[in-house]
């Protein structure tokens, strides 16, 4: 049996162009029927990154059994690339898409007092990293879909 070319569709790759993305701009792009964000950090964003160290549950996104982190991913900023981000932006919590504080590629991420990327919904937090915070109910940091750069240019 060959499956549908529907169902073809669905797992096929998806590029997105990332290179007029600015730093604190992210873009949303649909990979097998789910929002996959790409979010470009800035120094600063990366900075809160490392801030946030202590409040993640899951830092270094290492576990044991039903791994959500690709192996290349499985560092502080869960990325190839410190400076982007690449997230299903599903959350392990409930399966809602949490929404963040800014739209596509309307700029800056930024909160000052709390430096969290999404609003709280149903008590879950994530960090600029996707990283899940302590002591709130999702199980599992945002999962890190299979991804590559089909060019490398600038940073």
């Amino acid at each position: 049996m060959l499956p549908s070319e529907r169902a073809e569709a669905l797992g096929a790759p998806v590029e997105a162009d990332i290179g007029q993305l600015n730093p604190g701009e992210k873009m949303t792009v649909e990979w097998r029927g789910q929002p996959v964000w790409i979010l470009h950090r800035s120094k600063e964003m990366l900075e809160d990154v490392k801030l946030a160290d202590g409040k993640s549950r899951r830092p270094k996104s290492e576990r044991k059994k039903g791994e959500l982190t690709p192996e290349y991913a499985r560092n502080e900023y869960r990325s190839i690339k410190p400076e982007y981000l690449v997230v299903v932006g599903i959350c392990t919590h409930l399966g809602c898409s949490p929404q963040d504080r800014a739209q596509s590629g309307s700029g800056s991420l930024r909160e000052p007092v709390d430096r969290r990327v999404l609003l709280p919904c149903h008590g879950r937090l994530f960090d600029l990293a996707g990283r899940v915070y302590k002591n709130k109910p999702a199980p599992d940091n945002l999962r890190v879909p299979p991804y590559m750069y089909l060019s490398i240019t600038g940073s």
